[in-house]
């Protein structure tokens, strides 16, 4: 018997991966934003969000990743 690919589970890995993607932009165009306003009061709270979001894109690329790879090779 041949060993397949689960395509479940790489079909959950490939979103896990989209997410990644939207993050990776999204999270330095929020901070490129909060950096240009400063003096607004909103500065550190944008900034964070920004920051946290920059984190999930690069926790959702290794969890995709190793959906992916899962998926190949289990």
């Amino acid at each position: 018997m041949t060993k397949r690919t689960n395509k479940d589970v790489l079909i959950k890995g490939i979103k896990l991966m989209a997410g990644s993607l939207f993050c990776m932009f999204a999270g330095p165009i929020i901070i490129n934003s909060a950096f240009k306003n400063q003096s607004h009061p909103y500065y550190i709270p944008v900034l964070i969000v920004g920051l946290l979001i920059a984190a999930m894109a690069i926790f959702l690329g290794f969890r995709g990743i190793k959906k992916i790879m899962d998926a190949m090779f289990n």
